[in-house]
């Protein structure tokens, strides 16, 4: 009985807390997710006062609030966007990967850390926050821009490539052998491939069987469903998380924005308690050791995510200023790339990665809404000084040309005056004088 009250008791302040800092968090008008990352380190191992008695309640909850931050992902979209996104923007993706990826697999490499942490740390720096970005797109009002698609489309590819992305990280983690992990991909993708040709064909039967009037009924059937395949999923070895995201995939029209409504309120309760639990895993001790590689990383990665949006506008022929406005949405990282970080943490793939994680994190999802509001305006203004910097520069490179020209003028002025002969009374030379004339030349 008193462990029981020990366990209401430390739930309840999690609870409590975790409405007062989302509180905070929107008074000032910023994403939360530092705030209960802070929080989990505080109450974690090495923290002011670790919990002990609801331990494992909170990580179960993290396992759902997982399942169903996948879950609303999936609801966003349905399947004909995300094959119509596959065909038209798939060389965006591309350059998504390879400039963002490639940064994190090789800060792993140059730690020593060896190549599964490589490919972990790869899709940390990788995806994008969607949750964070597409709360910066509706409190800055740009849902309506041009440059919008653009950034949703990168998204849509990200967390589509999330289906192939994960199981091949949960395969590496586990240490199972080529063959093993190869059927453990085939499987992943041959569900997807299933699941998004059933929501194709099939997506309104689905829904309509899922329909109901009674928000109740509606609500215990989609939260069971998810549960239900991710739980398959799971067993498959292809990851709960990928199995909801399919879920939500399949469902569409009123049925996806009614069970939207309906799910949401969990899905934040349950997504804070996931950030909670991940750094309550994380010594605060330990991230002071990797502080400089996180900043880093956080810098050259901010950099590329801005390229990336930029050259995706770009191809799409947005505005230089939409141009700008697409890559400082991308910066943002947060939910995504702690559960990559947090499957790693659970297998012991490497100490350094949960709070080397946890730091990047912590830095970019504070500085992905500064950069969404900022980079635009800040990089124009850098645009307009070097062009008037480079107009000041040719027009004193065109006055001394002018100068040299007017100067090599004037010497050849003089050079053909001194060359040639002037007959008397020509302008520039006076006659004689009366004494200086040659005798015999004047009268009688």
């Amino acid at each position: 009985m008193h462990s029981y009250a020990v366990f209401l008791i430390e739930f309840g302040a999690i609870i409590l807390g975790l409405g007062l800092l989302g509180r905070f968090a929107g008074r000032f008008h910023f994403s939360p997710i530092p705030l209960y990352l802070l929080a989990g380190l505080a109450f974690g191992e090495g923290g002011l006062l670790p919990l002990g008695a609801s331990e494992d309640f909170v990580a179960i909850g993290a396992e759902i609030g997982v399942i169903l931050l996948l879950l609303m992902l999936g609801l966003e979209y349905t399947a004909s966007d995300l094959v119509s996104n596959l065909k038209t923007q798939y060389p965006a993706g591309v350059v998504d990967f390879t400039f963002n990826a490639l940064p994190g697999a090789i800060m792993a490499l140059l730690l020593g850390w060896g190549a599964v942490a490589a490919v972990v740390l790869a899709g940390v720096t990788w995806i994008s926050s969607s949750g964070v970005i597409a709360k910066v797109l509706g409190d800055l009002g740009r849902l309506g821009n041009r440059e919008t698609p653009v950034i949703l489309s990168v998204l849509v590819l990200e967390d589509l490539a999330m289906a192939v992305y994960l199981p091949i990280v949960t395969a590496l983690v586990a240490g199972v052998g080529i063959a093993q992990g190869s059927a453990t991909l085939a499987i992943a993708l041959g569900v997807a491939g299933a699941v998004l040709f059933v929501a194709v064909r099939y997506g309104r039967l689905i829904s309509r069987f899922v329909s109901s009037d009674d928000p109740e009924k509606l609500l215990l059937v989609v939260l069971g469903l998810t549960l239900l395949v991710a739980g398959l999923a799971q067993q498959l070895q292809v990851s709960a998380a990928v199995g909801a995201f399919l879920v939500g995939i399949a469902l569409s029209g009123e049925v996806a924005e009614g069970a939207h409504n309906l799910l949401s309120p969990l899905r934040d309760l349950f997504a804070a308690v996931f950030f909670v639990f991940f750094g309550l895993h994380t010594d605060p001790e330990s991230i002071p050791p990797v502080i400089l590689p996180a900043l880093a990383l956080a810098v050259v990665t901010a950099g590329t995510k801005i390229a990336t949006g930029y050259w995706a506008a770009k191809r799409a022929e947005i505005s230089v200023k939409g141009r700008w406005r697409a890559g400082g949405t991308l910066v943002a990282r947060g939910e995504f790339s702690i559960v990559i970080a947090g499957i790693a943490v659970t297998a012991g793939v490497e100490p350094d990665l949960g709070p080397l994680a946890t730091a990047y994190v912590l830095v970019l999802v504070i500085v992905g809404p500064l950069a969404a509001r900022y980079t635009e305006p800040v990089a124009l203004r850098v645009t307009e000084w070097r062009e008037a910097r480079d107009a000041e520069r040719e027009a004193l490179e065109a006055r001394a040309a002018d100068a040299a020209d007017a100067a090599d003028a004037k010497g050849s002025d003089g050079a053909e005056a001194a060359d040639v002969p002037r007959l008397p009374g020509q302008r520039g030379e006076t006659a004689p004088a009366e004494d200086e004339r040659s005798p015999g030349s004047g009268g009688m």
